[in-house]
């Protein structure tokens, strides 16, 4: 009755097992330092409007972004322009994150949005950044950066979907 109970308890065990790993399909459980590394991203990112860095800019963005964005150098510089003022404070408003794994390969998609506020005016930030991207490494890097007024945010802000957009955010006009 024993070896009955032991190999039902072993097939139990194994059925879990092998059921857990499967459970959360391609999803995986992303790291507690992604805020961080959002953060950091931000860093580089109002570094790079304080010195009107193009290039700086230009590099932290993907391949993907710059090969799907419309006239990113456009985009560059309605951003430089619109942009104004130094930066007197910065704070993370809303973050969540994604990651997938296909065999052995991890993609981890992180969204942030951000109030920056300068000496002349008041912002709010979007932005998407694939932090680590080894399925198709020309993902890795920003995708999408959006700088609004934040007086602006009821209509130019709506469901992160929406604004995933390759490049910089620059509204029609």
């Amino acid at each position: 009755m024993n070896r009955k109970i032991l190999i039902l308890l072993a097939l139990v065990t194994t059925v879990f097992l092998l059921s857990s790993c499967s459970s959360g399909g391609n999803k995986m459980m992303i790291s507690d330092d992604s805020d961080k590394k959002a953060d950091a991203r931000m860093e580089q990112i109002l570094n790079t409007l304080k010195n009107k860095d193009k290039d700086a800019l230009k590099v932290m963005f993907s391949k993907k972004a710059l090969s799907e964005a419309d006239n990113f150098e456009g985009q560059i510089d309605y951003l430089f322009d619109f942009f104004q003022g130094s930066v007197k404070s910065w704070e993370r408003t809303g973050f969540s994150s994604d990651g997938s794994i296909e065999y052995g390969k991890k993609s981890t998609m992180l969204r942030s949005w951000y109030t920056v506020t300068t000496d002349k005016d008041k912002y709010r930030f979007f932005v998407i950044d694939y932090s680590a991207d080894t399925i198709n490494p020309d993902n890795a890097g920003l995708y999408t950066l959006r700088v609004i007024k934040a007086a602006d945010e009821a209509t130019q802000f709506t469901y992160w979907q929406d604004m995933e957009i390759a490049g910089i955010y620059r509204p029609k006009e």
